[in-house]
């Protein structure tokens, strides 16, 4: 007998012995492919083409270059009738999108089925603070997926990412989930699903998918020194992907409801300076004088329990809650004020909008005003709509910053909206290129602005 023989030990089959009956591993396998080939249908392939500025320092010039930008990643299918989620780095400054769908996208079946068709898409929309867009594609025969519940996910739930990394179609890669809510620095206002399953540059935008098909992420980044897969990937929890969506299918931006704090998570070192009676949480930092906080009786130094019965484990949790609340709904907070434990009722307002998320609606090629070293966008029906308590309804909103200005003195700052120059109504791009255009050089320029709801004079000197 052997030296490290067990009495008793089953004896082993050959690995090339008939099999009976399927076992355990091969009834995985099975499961797996037939998840694999429904989930894939629904992946797409998107392609994209913009321009981009950039500085042309080598040839010894400031003058901001507009180039072509071209880039490719991954979407998935969530509604029959054309509409696609990625992520918003995928189709930003994006002036074309091509969609490929792939083999069986309609619902036909085949191992080797080939590439499908390839689509002209339109961005719906498009949210840059959490990474998502929304783009769609005419037809109304696809197979959508469903977005699942994030919130449900745990540690150690198996897994599988789906997309086109590196520009091959068509692929999928297992793991499990690392971490259910990962913060890539303490005060990052985004949270995500880590997961080993290997991702690449290419799956962008791709559904990461538990065990029932359900989309639980949209694959956005790894972290890694070599540049491919190093088992730390990450995805947008789905419950942020839902909210982002039907916002943008609705109404064609998000909408942030707000209640006029700025809460902080609960870090153990935070907890043993302040002498806190818990170490996870959130902290209310601030309360704005006179905002539904302090209005409610919200205090600096107040510790959020829950919101509307669910546990907040930090702030980036409690702002994606909120947000999920129409602006004007109220809300009961459960916080720990002075070590006793109390509900309040905060009413939600609107959270002032990001001025740089009119950067994705222009084109280099047609909105770049070169002596002010701006993009400005006029002010439409569209821009209008973001911006409903505009003093006037003409202008040009400051989008972007264009590398080096033309001027000196006061500067413009993104957001703001310019009605005039020197007096002279500027009404759009065109107006306002035109009234620059008559400025000698070396001449003062007054622009009549509107910041923040205020009008003001900016003072510039044409160089």
């Amino acid at each position: 007998m052997p030296l490290f023989a067990q009495k008793n030990a089953p004896s082993r089959q050959p690995a090339d012995a008939p099999v009976g009956k399927i076992d355990a591993l091969h009834d995985l396998s099975a499961q797996l492919e037939a998840l694999a080939h429904r989930v894939s249908i629904s992946v797409v392939q998107i392609f994209s083409t913009g321009y981009v500025l950039t500085d042309d320092r080598e040839a010894g010039s400031n003058a901001a270059i507009v180039t072509r930008q071209r880039a490719s990643g991954s979407g998935v299918v969530v509604a029959a009738d054309g509409y696609i989620v990625t992520n918003a780095h995928v189709v930003s400054n994006a002036r074309k999108v091509r969609v490929r769908l792939a083999g069986g996208a309609s619902g036909e079946a085949g191992a080797m089925a080939p590439s499908g068709k390839m689509l002209d898409a339109t961005v719906v929309g498009l949210d840059r603070e959490t990474d998502v867009a929304v783009i769609r594609v005419d037809r109304d025969d696809l197979v959508p997926l469903s977005l699942g519940d994030s919130d449900s996910l745990h540690q150690g739930q198996l897994v599988m990412a789906f997309g086109n990394p590196l520009g091959l179609d068509n692929s999928v890669s297992m793991g499990v989930v690392s971490s259910v809510a990962r913060q890539i620095k303490p005060e990052d206002t985004m949270i995500y699903i880590q997961t080993d399953a290997p991702i690449n540059p290419g799956n962008s935008g791709g559904p990461l998918v538990d065990a029932d098909g359900k989309v639980m992420g949209l694959n956005t980044f790894i972290l890694s020194q070599s540049g491919g897969s190093e088992g730390l990937g990450f995805a947008i929890p789905s419950n942020i992907v839902r909210n982002v969506y039907q916002q943008i299918r609705r109404e064609g931006h998000v909408h942030r409801s707000e209640i006029g704090v700025f809460a902080q998570t609960i870090t153990p070192q935070m907890a043993s300076g302040l002498q806190l009676p818990q170490d996870w949480g959130v902290l209310l930092a601030d309360v704005a004088p006179g905002g539904p906080g302090d209005v409610a009786g919200l205090k600096p130094g107040d510790i959020v329990l829950s919101l509307n019965g669910k546990t907040e484990a930090n702030a980036r949790q409690m702002e994606v809650d909120l947000y999920r609340y129409p602006v004007g709904a109220k809300v009961d907070l459960a916080i720990l004020h002075d070590g006793e434990k109390r509900t309040v009722e905060v009413a939600t307002v609107e959270r002032q909008g990001d001025p740089e998320r009119f950067a994705d609606m222009v084109d280099p090629s047609k909105n770049l005003v070169r002596r002010l070293g701006i993009l400005g966008i006029d002010v439409d029906e569209r821009v209008a709509a973001l911006l409903p308590d505009l003093r006037k309804h003409y202008g040009v909103v400051v989008a972007a910053r264009a590398g080096d200005s033309a001027y000196s003195g006061d500067s413009l700052q993104l957001g703001d909206v310019i009605y005039a120059l020197n007096n002279a109504p500027v009404t759009d791009i065109a107006a306002l290129r035109k009234r620059l255009d008559e400025t000698k050089d070396s001449s003062s320029v007054v622009l009549q602005v509107e910041r923040d709801g205020r009008l003001m004079y900016v003072t510039l000197e044409i160089e």
